[in-house]
Parts: structure tokens; sequence; C-alpha cells
């Protein structure tokens, strides 16, 4: 072949700027755009033979080299596949943007076997100029007769075409790695992207450092010289003895870099539980056991394979931190895609793989269409058959399962309706004793004592004494501790417009008073001298006070917030509306003294000493505080000084 030059086929001269700086948005995309096409290579080169097409000996191991000279500020990718000829170097190199995998795939699409082919874009190799000076191309078609060919571009519009020196059938591409490439010149790194995009791909992928491999050389070197050396030592100061065994060395037995059968290409009978644990903690470098998992499998209406786990959470915090990893054709795309997964889902981990997926150019991106909304759709209803399945057929485990992954379900209710629908016969509610319940069980087992309102519980160790009154009366309450429980509680009121929640501390039901109509105008005439007495202690002359007689005596006082001035008084603090007091603006706390408690009865028979009397209203007020709420850094201060006061007036 002649050396031919001539100028790429493009429509303007700042394709490679435009290449470099934003047609992909992660910088390290080139690795996984340079290996994909050398797993194409390969894959075509066997669909041709399935075709009787090609030939090739049985037995032929093929593999994607990764070859790193950090001396030589080299990157090559090397592939034993299809090859190419001159021509289609001209066509598929040559013409920005002309698809060699889509001509492919036009010409066999009724060709029989099940390799798919990753690459739909012609664009995939002039990701090699974000991060080369120079790339080199030498190729040699399977075709019997072909002629190799050297293909040399330095990142401009120039190119030049000669015959080539590779013996080979395949493809090897060498970058001259820029000022853009610098990050890629450590084994390191080239592992590390290796590792995100090219974990499951289908052909074996190799790394090699030709540093790393000197080095290990001269190792071996000198440690086979310092071994002949102590020999002769041996050998000169000893009688002649028999010969030793000698011991082999160990043979360093090159090892893959991915997985080419990932376990979620297999179907859900032939995998064990052992396996779905081992690939969940390799895969998410995550010790702690994953709860269970759904194996999705499916050729049609589409090809989606996938496994989700839901982990075990540490904490609230936790739910940030899931990770849904979505391939296509075991080739990585992202991280948590929300448009093909459904955004309450991504508090999970897992793989997803979708050969089907409409992409665009760089891989990286979703169209947003109709399709992708099925895939998303048919991935949420798998979600719901497998929670239903797993209340019906494992009740047991799934209350034991319930919180960790409640806060899962809850967003989903939030977040898709169509999931509520599914699964809101299985939400359950833990209550005060640790039994779990579903909404109507809750409600039947209390409808004598609060029709149609649900008592919770948002924190057990502040509201404990609460908590502590529900249990001497015989009442329930359920635990809602989580940052999702309050815009859920509205959802469900919407859902349920009958049912009501009420948290602990709100209202106080009969049931917990000592009703007796003879003592209605002692309680009345101690609420009007309380009420004063605890105004101006505390400085708070909008303070509601209330005095009922309490069944238990224990309890001196407690802080009554009506629900709806509560969670405005929550959304408040939430949102900051500029130090507004919703709580006080909805007409603020009250303050529930108990006529039985001694502390109280104490305070009505001193209220003549006004130091001793403002000593004890101020404690009893904080004591109720505490269980309503923390108190701040200076309450707490006031409150520690006026104990100890208390305990030395005691001694």
């Amino acid at each position: 072949m002649q050396v031919e030059k001539g100028s790429l086929s493009i429509h303007s001269e700042n394709i490679f700027p435009i290449i470099k700086k934003w047609l992909y948005s992660d910088h390290d995309i080139f690795i996984r755009e340079l290996v994909s096409n050398a797993t194409d290579a390969i894959t075509k080169l066997k669909k041709l033979k399935s075709l009787g097409e090609a030939d090739y000996p049985e037995g032929t191991a093929f593999s994607v080299q990764v070859v790193l000279d950090e001396e030589a500020k080299t990157l090559k990718f090397i592939d034993n596949g299809i090859g190419m000829t001159g021509e289609e170097v001209k066509k598929y190199i040559n013409q920005i943007a002309f698809s060699g995998a889509e001509d492919f795939l036009s010409k066999y699409k009724e060709g029989s076997g099940e390799d798919q082919i990753i690459g739909h874009f012609g664009l995939g190799f002039y990701s090699a100029f974000m991060v080369a000076d120079k790339v080199e191309i030498q190729t040699l078609s399977f075709q019997e007769g072909a002629a190799p060919v050297h293909w040399v571009c330095e990142g401009g519009t120039e190119f030049s075409m000669a015959d080539g020196d590779r013996t080979g059938r395949g493809t090897e591409i060498t970058l001259h790695l820029g000022e853009d490439g610098k990050d890629f010149l450590t084994e390191w790194s080239v592992r590390k992207t290796l590792e995100k995009y090219c974990s499951f791909m289908p052909v074996e992928i190799y790394l090699t450092s030709i540093r790393a491999e000197k080095e290990k050389e001269e190792r071996r070197v000198k440690a086979a010289a310092e071994k002949a050396e102590q020999a002769a030592k041996e050998d000169a100061g000893a009688e002649a003895v028999e010969p030793e065994i000698q011991e082999m060395e160990p043979v360093d037995i090159p090892k893959a870099i991915n997985d080419t059968k990932p376990l979620y290409l297999k179907k859900p009978s032939e995998c064990t539980d052992e396996e779905y644990r081992a690939f969940y903690h390799k895969t998410f470098v995550d010790f702690k056991e994953p709860l269970f998992w759904i194996h999705l499998n499916m050729d049609y209406p589409f090809n989606l394979k996938g496994i989700l786990y839901f982990p075990k959470l540490g904490n609230q915090f936790d739910t940030l931190e899931g990770q849904i990893k979505l391939y296509n054709s075991q080739v990585f795309i992202a991280d948590n895609i929300k448009e093909v997964i459904p955004e309450f889902l991504l508090l999970l981990k897992g793989v997803v793989d979708c050969p089907d997926l409409p992409l665009n150019v760089s891989r990286s991106f979703l169209q947003n269409d109709g399709f992708v909304q099925k895939i998303s759709s048919h991935i949420s209803k798998k979600v719901a058959d497998k929670l239903n399945s797993l209340y019906k057929t494992d009740k047991e485990n799934y209350g034991k399962f319930w919180d960790d992954i409640n806060p899962f379900i809850k967003f989903g209710c939030l977040k898709d309706e169509k999931f509520y629908e599914k699964v809101k016969d299985i939400i359950l509610y833990k209550d005060i004793y640790g039994k779990y319940l579903t909404l109507p069980e809750y409600l039947e087992e209390n409808r004598e004592k609060h029709a149609d309102k649900v008592f919770f519980t948002s924190d057990e160790q502040q509201q404990s004494q609460y908590i502590k009154m529900f249990k001497e009366h015989d009442m329930d309450a359920v635990l809602l501790p989580h940052a999702i429980d309050q815009p859920f509680i509205s959802h469900m009121e919407m859902k349920e417009e009958k049912v009501k929640f009420s948290r602990i501390d709100t209202d106080l039901t009969d049931l917990m008073k000592d009703v007796d109509e003879s003592t209605a105008e002692a309680l009345k005439e101690s609420q009007e001298v309380l009420e004063k007495l605890f105004r101006a202690a505390l400085g708070k002359e909008q303070l509601t006070v209330q005095v009922e007689n309490l069944k238990s005596d224990k309890t001196s006082a407690i802080v009554i917030l009506p629900e709806e001035s509560r969670r405005m008084q929550e959304m408040g603090a939430m949102y900051g509306f500029m130090g507004m007091d919703f709580g006080q603006m909805q007409g603020g706390e009250t303050l529930l003294l108990n006529h039985k408690n001694k502390l109280v009865r104490h305070i009505l028979a001193h209220q003549e000493d006004a130091d001793g009397a403002k000593l004890f209203c101020e404690q009893v007020y904080d004591l109720a505080m505490i269980s309503h709420k923390p108190l701040d850094p200076e309450a707490m201060s006031r409150f520690i000084e006026r104990s100890n006061q208390i305990l030395e007036k005691l001694v």
C-alpha cells in the first residue's frame, strides 16, 4: 500500500476541542469506549463464525490487553478480534460518526447468536483524543489475503494511512498520552477505571504495566543471583551431599480484571444465597449482610436483567447512600440514573443491565422517552411483587426486616402512586410493645379507646414519660422516629380520610383522667391560682395552664401541644421561617398540672413563699419540658443549678 494522506470527513474542524471538553461528561470515559470497541471486535468475529463466514482454531483464547508504558507515556488497547481492512478504516475511522457497530448489526440482524454488540456510536474511538496528542492504529482484518494497516492522527483533522506491520488478526490502538492524559500514567488509575467501567464485560480484560513487569523481572533476576551465590558458598564449604529436590517457584498467572459471566446474567434458579451475598460484598464493598434481594430476569417486552439488594441500615442517614449501577450489555453506564431507576429505589443497592436502553452518543445519558418509563415502571412493579410475596410467605422475617426497609417503602409510597396501591396493605407499624401491626389491625385493637386515631411517638427516649403513661392505662401508640415519617403521616391522612395521627404528647385522653364532678369546683380554683403563679415565675403571660386529676399521682406535669400546632412548629424549624414561632402562632403549648401530685400540692400550700414557689414552678415546668423536647443549653444549665439548690434545701 502506498502512503495515503487525507482529511477526516467531518463538518467542522472544531470537532476535537468538542470531543475533549464536551462530548463526554467523565474524563476517564475513553477507556470504556476503547475496551468496548475491542470487545465488539471479538464478538463480531464469533458471530461471523457462527454464520460460517469466518474461521479460527477451536479453543482460541480471546482477550483484550491493556498495556501501560509509563516511560514511553503510551497506553495500548489490543484485541484479537475481527480487525479492519484499509477500506474499513476509511469508512469507520476517517468518517467520524459512522458507526461500524450499526453497520454490522444491520447486515447481520437475522444472524443467530446471543452475543451483544456493545457500541452503537461512531464517536467512541475519538474519545481517545480526550487524553492523547497522537493516536496510532495497527490492524489486520480476519479476511483472507487482507493487508495490515497503520493509521496515525495527531489530534487535528489530518491523518496518514499506510501498510502496517501487524502479523496477527485484530487491532492495536496506541495512545500517546499528552498533558490531558497524565492522570492515566499510573497502573493504579488505569486499573481503577477498568474496574469501574469494565468489571462485567463479556471478554476477558488484562492489564499490564511495563514498569511493573520490569521491576518484577529485576526482582526475579536478583533473587536467582542471590540463590546461586548462596548455593556456591554452600558447595565450597561442604562435602558432597545428595542433591535436594528444588522447590518450584510460583508461576505468576495473569488474572483478568473482569467477571465475564456476572451472577445477574444467570437464571435465579441457578444462583445460591452464598453467591448472591458474595456478589453483593464484592460489587459494593459492603461487608454488612444484605437483608434480601430481587433478581430481575426478563427477555420480553424488553431485555432486562439485574439484582436489587435491600441493605441493612446502620442509621437513618444510610438511606442516602444507595447505589444502583446501570449497565448496557455488561458495560457500566452510570450510577443512579433516575430516568431508568425509580427515585425511591435509589435507596437500594444493585445492578441493572438493559441492552435495549436508548442512549445518546456518549452512552452516559438516557433519552427520557416512553420506553425508558416502561422499564422504570416494570422495576417498581417487580419490587412491589417481591415485598408482597415476602409478606405472605414469610411474615415473621418481613417483620424483622421492617425497621430497615420501612424508610424505603414509605418513600416509594410518597413518590409513586402505583407502588403505594400495591403495597398499602403490607405497610407495618411497630407499637410501643414491640408488635408489628397493619393500620387496620391497630385501629381495630384500639377502636373502643380512640376510634380512627393513631397515637405515635417520634422519639422513644425523649417521650418515655408519655409512653409510660400510655402503658399504665393499657393504651397503645406506634413508633414513627424516621425523618420520612412526618411527610408519610400527612400522605396517609390524605389517603385514609377518616384516620388522624396524633403524637403521644398532644391531646390528653379521658382514659388518663380521674373524672369526678364533685372536685370540679376545686380544680377550677386551683387552676386560677396555679396559672397566676406559673405565669409570674416563668415570665410567660400567655402560658395556658390546665389542672386535672390524673389517675396516677407520680407525674407532676406534662406539656401538651395541639397536633396541628406541633406540625406547623416542626415545619417552621425545618424551613427556617425567619425565626417565627409557629407553635405560639397556632395557640402554643399547654402546661397540664396533675392536682394529685405532691409537688403541685406543695406549690399550692406554699404559694405565699414567693421565692420557694418560683423555684418549684420553674422546676416542674422544666421537668415537663424535658419529656416534651430537649432543653436548650441555657435552660439546661439553669435546670441543673436549680436541682442542686433543691437538694441542698432537702439536706
